[in-house]
């Protein structure tokens, strides 16, 4: 079993900098135990073997978000039958894999409600809509103006695919872990860290927001991640000689996973907050602003209930009362867009708060305003 969580549910959180690539050296240590040499590449050579199971949760998430974007098409339908048959069928399924918290939440209340949302409009604040919800400025919002569709997938991003990796990360470790986890995440061994049209293999899952993150300086998240996934391969590799390293790995992967998490929040406070600053936005505008919204609560509410994670439940029940969607309360997104003048400075305490708990530095909370990608075009 992998002794770091173990041993420490909430992880040590220390940034593991992600140095160069070349290898190290190989003279003994007082043990007489070579040091570990990285590779500069990683092997791919099992990887689509390895991780059948943990591409095919993934590829069940994106059925779900298949069948909940068909509410962003006017008289559009989406099924609550296909999302539970795509939730529950698979071995492993993505049910299996989500936490018994989130798992309910699907199944007893958004699916019935995104299916009821959608094939009708909806105006946010207005009173005629209320108990239906519908769709407004292509997106499918319920009646108090939660994209449920965000909490489908973005919120399995946490509750299934981080909650998975926790799980590989328990044991048994062997080689083919790092291919699982690596997959789980939504990387590849390509690391294309690159816009989707632009690359064979792209980035799926949280994989796109790390590299949305990541200034391309070799520094960042993303090349964080890639580092640590080559280290831990190498280290289970290695055998039992190498547990330290392997380790090592293994707690900045997560360490790393979780503040891209944060970061990204981060992110659409700031979008949310850049659109409804305005003197004055369109229809389009502020539902953009209340996707992003969806967003926030959908990367936080995934979250809740992981044990293996610096956050605590607290802290994300805190911030989701910020966002107008505590649990086991009725939410009111929409107060961000008929009364923002009134609801956007608690975004500016959720990034206050997020800094805070992840020790973001103000020149990361700045650049978390960027998609990286997008700036750079790559």
């Amino acid at each position: 079993m992998y002794s770091f969580i173990k041993a420490n549910r909430k992880f040590i959180f220390s940034i593991m900098v992600a140095g160069s690539l070349a290898a190290l050296s190989s003279c003994e240590t007082d043990s007489g135990i070579s040091p570990l040499v990285l590779p500069t590449t990683y092997d791919n050579t099992a990887f689509e073997q390895n991780a059948a199971s943990q591409l095919s949760v993934l590829s069940a998430i994106n059925d779900m978000t298949t069948e909940a974007k068909k509410g962003r098409q006017l008289g559009g339908k989406v099924s609550e039958s296909l999302l539970k048959s795509s939730f529950s069928n698979g071995n492993p399924s993505v049910k299996s894999q989500t936490t018994t918290y989130f798992a309910g939440k699907l199944e007893n209340e958004w699916f019935a409600e995104i299916a009821k949302a959608s094939g009708t409009t909806y105006t946010p604040g207005n009173p005629a809509t209320k108990g239906q919800g519908g769709m407004y400025g292509g997106y499918l919002f319920d009646e108090n103006g939660t994209e449920i569709e965000q909490l489908i997938e973005k919120g399995a991003f946490g509750a299934a695919a981080y909650n998975h990796a926790v799980k590989l990360a328990n044991g048994p470790l062997t080689p083919a872990t790092a291919d699982q986890l690596m997959a789980i995440l939504g990387m590849n061994p390509t690391f294309p860290s690159s816009n989707a049209s632009k690359h064979p293999k792209p980035d799926r899952a949280m994989a796109v927001y790390a590299a949305r993150r990541d200034k391309n300086d070799g520094n960042g998240y993303y090349s964080q991640l890639k580092f640590n996934f080559i280290k831990l391969q190498a280290a289970l590799n290695g055998g039992t000689n190498y547990t330290t390293d392997r380790d090592e790995a293994l707690t900045a992967i997560f360490t790393t996973w979780e503040k891209v998490n944060a970061a990204t929040v981060i992110n659409y406070c700031h979008a949310v907050i850049s659109t409804m600053s305005n003197t004055s936005t369109t229809d389009a505008q502020k539902a953009s602003a209340l996707h992003a919204h969806g967003e926030n609560v959908a990367f936080l509410h995934g979250w809740r209930t992981i044990s293996s994670k610096k956050i605590t439940d607290a802290q994300t029940d805190e911030l989701l009362a910020l966002l107008n969607s505590a649990p086991n309360t009725t939410p009111t997104p929409y107060l961000f867009v008929t009364d923002s003048v009134n609801q956007l400075p608690k975004l500016q305490q959720i990034i206050s708060k997020l800094q805070a708990i992840y020790g973001f530095s103000s020149a990361e909370i700045e650049d978390f305003k960027k998609n990286w990608i997008t700036e750079q075009n790559r």
